[in-house]
């Protein structure tokens, strides 16, 4: 891979540390959820937040290529549910729900737009075969 763009981000202290990326965009305390026996601290975030929002903007701009490709005119809305869980190894594991909303166009076309998008974004190809992430697509 030809690396187009790298964004270079620090963490310390785990789960209850902090982040930093290198140009000082984030700057970002981390807590760990209640569910997961944390403090869910004010202000805090948390890697499935983080993920959630990257995944979320990607999938959405992989949505909007496909739909300009097609000469289809949408608006849309991409709303991430990253869950962390017991994996059956006794470890952890990642799921998604991609939860997508497209006004402009028919329910069917709304499904093919969101699977040509899972084809193409990024995140989708990395998430691909290691995790599960269920497509939830809405036409208005």
């Amino acid at each position: 891979m030809d690396a187009l763009y790298t964004a270079k981000v620090t963490a310390s202290g785990g789960r209850a540390g902090k982040i930093q990326s290198e140009d000082g965009t984030l700057d970002l305390a981390l807590a760990m959820p209640k569910s997961l026996g944390g403090t869910e601290k004010e202000g805090a975030t948390n890697p499935e937040q983080l993920f959630a929002a990257g995944y979320s903007a990607c999938f959405d701009s992989a949505l909007n290529l496909v739909a300009r490709q097609a000469r289809q005119k949408i608006e849309s809305e991409v709303v991430a549910e990253v869950s962390i869980g017991k994996d059956i190894d006794g470890g952890f594991k990642l799921a998604v729900v991609l939860n997508v909303s497209i006004n402009g166009v028919t329910q069917e076309e709304a499904e093919n737009l969101v699977k040509q998008a899972h084809g193409v974004c990024p995140y989708s190809k990395a998430t691909r075969g290691n995790i599960e992430v269920e497509l939830v697509t809405k036409a208005h």
